[in-house]
Formats: structure tokens, sequence, C-alpha cells
């Protein structure tokens, strides 16, 4: 099957590009947002393969995943195919409501010609969609192995933009944890913190950034609002003991034995002081993370559930087929969603 798809998340798209099809993944000469084609710093297989708006218009396109709002436009103007008429769509939705969480209603909302797919149920729950026809395939995350040592009395905590986007992501949590704990905090704008015991440990390709989180004592999850951050379920697969903010999806994947998932800042706070004063009881509530992680969040499941969507839309068989080679190097954040879930 041909998949046109545009390279937004890069996690999230590493994940998908694993299956047994093959990926057209539009292409600009300035790249940017609507044209980032392959990352250049990832080992992607070869069926993911860069193709120009020229190109779109001469290839054969079994299917549409559209990731924004914009891209309706942009699939029928390039691919000379409207989505959803001419061929098959899916609506991907990474991330929660924002504002109004409970009444927004989604861009996609009544509507009869494509699937919307969310990657969270809590997502699928807030998410006003009307009468489109939805479904929910939970993320999966290639394993990073069980790299976990623990040897820094720290904690580690995954933040992009954690000035401008302060309270969704907690960066003000982290500020008033930070005064029990050291926290070293990695991603993009992580350099412009300046806050008492936080440290930043900068926005590493993500290869570098695993061993470096798999040293500090404790994964700090700090996100008020998000729609389930994939270095949570990274950290648990290192192997890293996880405190958690219980907010959306995060209550129904951390089990009590990784760690502490609450809504109670004393707890987070006791439950942070006590892993890092006990390297024993850390090494064994990281077991328990990753343990966890790997039944909920293998690429294998990821895929299998993502062949029975795509044979729903196209009215085809499931197809069967051994999962790529897993990724070996990382790939920085598309523009387009610098600031997202």
């Amino acid at each position: 099957m041909n998949i046109l798809i545009w390279h937004v998340h890069g996690s999230w798209t590493t994940a998908f590009v694993q299956g047994p099809h093959r990926y057209l993944l539009p292409t600009l000469p300035e790249r940017g947002p609507w044209g980032g084609g392959r990352p250049a710093a990832w080992d992607w297989p070869a069926s993911a393969v860069e193709c120009s708006p020229a190109e779109l218009a001469e290839s054969d396109v079994d299917l549409v995943v559209l990731q924004r709002p914009e891209e309706l436009e942009l699939a029928a103007e390039w691919s000379g195919r409207v989505p959803g008429r001419d061929v098959p769509a899916i609506y991907l939705e990474h991330n929660a409501p924002r504002a109004g969480a409970a009444t927004s209603r989604h861009p996609m909302a009544d509507r009869d010609d494509l699937l919307l797919v969310h990657v969270t149920h809590f997502n699928a729950l807030m998410w006003d969609a009307g009468s489109t026809p939805t479904a929910v395939v939970e993320h999966g995350v290639p394993d990073p192995g069980h790299r976990y040592t623990g040897e820094l009395a720290s904690a580690a905590a995954c933040i992009n933009e954690p000035l401008r986007r302060n309270r969704i992501t907690g960066t003000d949590i982290v500020a008033r944890l930070a005064a029990d704990v050291p926290v070293d905090v990695f991603g993009i704008g992580a350099d412009d913190l300046d806050l008492p015991n936080v440290r930043s440990g900068g926005d590493l390709p993500q290869h570098r950034m695993h061993t470096e989180l798999a040293r500090r004592r404790v994964y700090l999850h700090t996100a008020r609002w998000t729609s389930l951050g994939l270095s949570l379920i990274e950290a648990m697969m290192l192997g890293m003991p996880v405190v958690v903010v219980g907010t959306t999806e995060a209550p129904e994947r951390v089990p009590p034995a990784a760690g502490v998932c609450s809504t109670d800042l004393r707890r987070l706070r006791r439950g942070l002081v006590e892993l890092v004063a006990d390297p024993d009881a850390a090494a064994a509530a990281g077991r328990a993370a990753r343990e966890a992680a790997l039944a909920r969040f293998g690429v294998e499941r990821f895929l299998r559930d993502w062949e029975g969507v795509l044979a729903r839309v196209t009215d085809t068989a499931p197809v069967s087929a051994p999962v790529s080679a897993p990724v070996s190097a990382p790939v920085s954040p598309s523009p387009a969603l610098t600031g997202r879930s």
C-alpha cells in the first residue's frame, strides 16, 4: 500500500514507518513544516520515500494519513486526489484538546469521509468529534534497551520549550520539587531555564539523551496537560522509576509499582525524595516500569493495531510482515510540532 503522510511528529512517525507499506513523505527544497521529508539523522527504512509535490501528482496513492487541517487542501493540491472522496483518508490526532477541553469540537467533527484516530483513550473521550467515526491506536515505541544505572542522585525531565509552555508542561512544578531533589531538564529551550537546583541537560540527540536520562535516579514527568508523553514511555523502557503528575492518560498507564503517579504535590515530593534516597527501591521500580511499558507500547503491537485500522479504511485484509529493524539515531522535532504535546 502507498501511504501519503507528512513527517510531523518525529518519534511517532519513526514507529509508523517500520510497517510493511511504502510511505510517501512530502518534501520541499526548504523542508520546513510542510515538506520535511525524511529526517537526515534517522536511519529510516528505504520504504519511507521522499516525494516532491510534482512527484506526488504522478504517484499511486492508496491512503492519506492527515495530521493537521491544512493537509486536506495540500493533499488534494499536490496529489490531485481529494482525501475521503478520491482516496481513503485517516485523520490522526496527536493532542488532547486545549482551552475548554470538555467542550472542544474537533476540526474533523461531523464528517463521514474519513476515520479520526486518537493516540490515547483520554483524547478520544475529551474531543467532541460529533458523528465522525473514531478509533484509538496507542503509541508504539522502539525499545531503547534497559540502560538504567541511576548512578546520579538527581531527577531527569524532558520538556521542550519549558518557559513558553510553563504551566502546560509543569515547569512551575519542576521548580517546586527541585527544592528537595536536583532536576536536570533536557529538551528544546532547556538552556533558557534559570531556576534554583534546576540544571539544563541540553537538547541532545535521542540516543545520547537516553543514556544521560538513565544515569539519573528518577524520571520526573510534570506535564499537566498532554496526550501521553513519549518521553515518559521511553524513560520507563529504559528501566527508570517514574514520578508522574497524574493527569490525562498517565494514571491508566503508570502502574503503582513503577513509582508514583498522583495529583497531590506532597505525594510527588515524598516519592521523589524516597526514590532518590533508596537506589535499590528505585531500581526495582524501574524494572516494573520497563515491564509495563514493553507490554503496552511495543512496536509490534502498535503496527498490528494500525494494520487493523488501515484494513478497515481501505476494505482490505491486514498485511502481515516483519517489523523493520529498529532505528538507531534521532531526529529533532519538526517545526510544525515544536511546543506541542
